[in-house]
């Protein structure tokens, strides 16, 4: 035998009491008799170890010591057993200078008295779990709806937010969004939650570091933290079975830690929108799908490993270089970027220029005073606001708000405008995934996004990870029939990369619902016009070219797919979405037929064609003029639309022809482009495609296939020849209009 300590692996047969060796990394224990093998397996006691034992008779003690654990324990046996305590007893006794006998005599002693606590252990676990829940309620203020109290009620069954196994002896998920939660973490609370998988507290006011115990808990797989006020640096180490991690719109600080590049797992890491610096690990992470790192202070060169990544994945790090971003800049980065699909307030900015320099002392100085008395003043409009929020009622199915302050807040629930008998009426369409129903919308946590001409659109984030946007209708005036219809040709037509497909809808007397995949990626608007000044990496014109194309692709495929009577009637930047690879995506398509005619068309009047007056106007032409308002607002870097805190607004088509009457072209184009690296020629021709589009009679413009093509053609000269010779007739509508 040899001299290193090791663990049995035995198994008690009916008949006979014998121990066998196995290669197995388990010490299993059945206790008998058994009439089936699955009734046997369903009554295994397993002990972590390690075994190279020869057949040997089982003493009488282990027998009674076994049959003692079965008939004391009232649940089945099938829990794996880690008791490191009785793990290093049989460690330290199985050596070779004691007799084997005395071995399984003390042996039995050991296994008879673990046996008469793990009945208990069950339980015990349970309660531990309870008493660190009641730890974080005690110590954290929230809402009323947080029922948690130390009484004989079922923590796993009545406990607002908190979910068990299936056999109900752990708690496995802990969902806390947009509770109220106010102040610090305590250390011995949720960290204690050894078995939790989801983690779930995001849009709250929790504050303070970040307990080290809480990304170290070994069986989390899901992390929700973002939208609170975190501080500190990021704890470490992280456990490895992490797949989801978004720490977002927080102010935590210092490096990203080494230890994330051990994440072999991890899907999603969000980390946007805080204060850390330093360079970007090397990450090697095989799993990663989705990062955001944007506005922080990162700063030297972007790994290979992770390049793939589009633009917005790491904006608003100003000394952040390498593709594909296109240079470094030596300002510093201005915060926090709302990736509204819509804005609804101006993105917060505030000066982050550090300096290290004596004679800029009284600078810094003056800077702070301006600084705190901004954030005071901010202080007092944001309680106003709040205050006459409470006061006022929401109701239906999705209940949000958007905070003063421009970011984002998150909606208590969506759960109060269904009825039970509505709840299975979640209508998915061919080729979408069903991984989803009604009932999990209902309990998912909702972030506006924000409001557009149709409605609200929410970030929902479902229990299983899945993020989608659920878009809530408004003012919609046509009957259920001629609703589903009009969807139906909406899902036919999103099997497009360019197009953002409608996954599912729910249609009530009372509540709308869109369900689309979320897109981190944001909005061109918010590209173009987001945190302008100092700090800002700007959109570079060869981005700008593929996103525009891409946009255009989808139009020409909605008019393709569609047929004549079909258009898309809302054409602007705030419904053209980024995808991981930065082309554009259109959404919001067919909506308008199903609207309220004079709300949604007096809103879009920047884009709206001259001819259409309502929805019943809009034609495969009018999109082509709100196409070339678009083009336009590429170019020049101005918005035709009035938004809250974008007030550089102008009619685009009227001031570019003014422009160019006084051959003055050059002036036209957004100084961000001139900036950097452009080809002057391009945008030339970029212009003239956009002045075709936005021609003032309808049958002046081209079609939108013909626009594709040309545009295509911008940056692949070589296809001119090509689209000539199958497409003549179309080259007779472009020119450049009269203005």
């Amino acid at each position: 035998m040899s001299a290193n300590p090791y663990l049995c692996s035995c198994r008690l047969d009916t008949s006979f009491h014998t121990i066998r060796s196995t290669q197995s990394m388990h010490c299993s224990f059945y206790v008998g008799p058994f009439s089936t093998a699955a009734e046997m397996r369903r009554n295994q006691i397993l002990i972590s170890g390690k075994t190279v034992m020869p057949s040997l008779m089982l003493p009488t003690p282990i027998v009674l010591s076994l049959m003692l654990h079965s008939m004391m324990c009232s649940q089945p046996l099938r829990t794996e057993f880690h008791a490191k305590k009785l793990e290093l007893s049989l460690t330290l006794i199985l050596h070779q200078n004691i007799p084997m006998k005395l071995q399984f005599s003390i042996v039995a002693l050991v296994l008879l008295g673990s046996t008469l606590s793990f009945c208990g252990l069950i339980v015990a676990d349970l309660n531990s779990d309870q008493h660190a829940l009641l730890e974080f309620a005690s110590s954290v203020p929230h809402a009323p709806r947080l029922n948690w109290k130390n009484d004989s009620a079922s923590i796993c069954t009545s406990w607002v937010g908190v979910t068990c196994n299936s056999n109900g002896t752990r708690v496995v998920g802990l969902h806390l969004p947009g509770m109220g939660l106010t102040g610090t973490i305590p250390e011995n609370s949720i960290g204690k939650l050894d078995a939790l998988r989801v983690l779930s507290l995001h849009s709250n006011g929790l504050i303070g570091s970040l307990p080290s115990n809480v990304l170290s808990i070994p069986s989390l797989q899901f992390a929700y933290l973002q939208h609170n006020s975190f501080s500190g640096l990021i704890p470490s180490p992280v456990t490895p079975k992490l797949m989801t991690l978004d720490i977002s719109f927080n102010s935590f600080s210092g490096t990203i830690p080494p230890a994330f590049q051990n994440l072999r797992r991890l899907t999603w890491l969000y980390l946007q929108n805080n204060s850390i610096s330093g360079a970007i690990p090397d990450f090697n992470l095989p799993s990663l799908k989705h990062l955001n790192l944007s506005y922080n202070n990162l700063n030297g060169s972007i790994p290979n490993s992770i390049k793939a990544f589009p633009y917005t994945s790491f904006v608003g790090n100003a000394l952040l270089c390498g593709p594909p971003l296109n240079h470094c800049s030596t300002i510093s980065p201005s915060p926090s970027p709302s990736t509204d699909y819509e804005p609804l307030t101006p993105p917060a900015t505030q000066n982050q220029n550090a300096t290290h320099h004596k004679e800029n002392f009284g600078l810094v100085t003056i800077l702070a005073l301006v600084i705190g008395v901004i954030a005071f003043i901010s202080l007092i409009v944001v309680v106003f606001c709040l205050k006459k929020k409470k006061n006022s009622k929401s109701s239906g199915i999705l209940k949000g708000k958007a905070s003063c302050a421009g970011k984002t807040e998150v909606s208590k629930s969506f759960g109060s405008g269904v009825q039970g008998a509505e709840k299975n009426k979640l209508f998915f369409f061919e080729g979408s995934s069903h991984s989803f129903d009604l009932e999990d919308l209902l309990k998912a946590s909702a972030e506006v996004l924000g409001k557009g001409s149709y409605g609200t659109a929410y970030k929902a984030v479902l229990e299983e990870g899945t993020t989608v946007v659920v878009k809530r209708l408004k003012e919609v005036v046509v009957g259920k029939k001629e609703f589903e219809q009009q969807l139906q040709i909406v899902g036919r037509i999103g099997n497009h990369p360019n197009v953002m497909p409608l996954r599912a809808y729910y249609y009530s007397k009372d509540e709308k619902l869109l369900v689309y995949n979320y897109m981190p990626g944001g909005s061109l608007f918010f590209l173009l016009h987001g945190n302008r000044g100092a700090g800002r990496s700007p959109l570079d014109w060869d981005s700008r070219v593929k996103i525009l194309l891409g946009a255009a692709r989808g139009i020409a495929f909605i008019h393709s797919e569609g047929g004549p009577k079909f258009s898309h009637g809302n054409i602007k930047s705030t419904n053209v979405l980024i995808t991981q690879e930065l082309d554009g995506c259109i959404s919001d398509v067919g909506l308008p037929p199903l609207m309220n005619t004079p709300a949604t068309m007096s809103r879009a009047n920047g884009y709206r064609a001259p001819e259409v007056t309502d929805s019943k106007k809009i034609s495969h032409k009018s999109d082509v003029y709100g196409f070339g308002v678009l083009l336009l607002e590429m170019l020049t870097g101005k918005t035709p639309l009035r938004y809250p805190g974008y007030e550089d607004v102008v009619d685009l088509p009227r001031w570019v022809r003014s422009v160019v009457r006084e051959e003055w072209t050059a002036e036209v184009f957004d100084e961000e482009l001139l900036r950097g690296q452009y080809v002057e020629e391009e945008m030339v021709q970029m212009l003239q495609i956009a002045l075709a589009c936005v021609a003032k009679g309808s049958d002046n413009r081209p079609r939108m296939d013909e626009v594709v093509r040309m545009l295509e053609e911008i940056k692949h000269p070589e296809l001119k020849n090509h689209h000539r010779q199958s497409s003549h007739e179309s080259d007779s509508n472009v020119q450049t209009p009269t203005p």
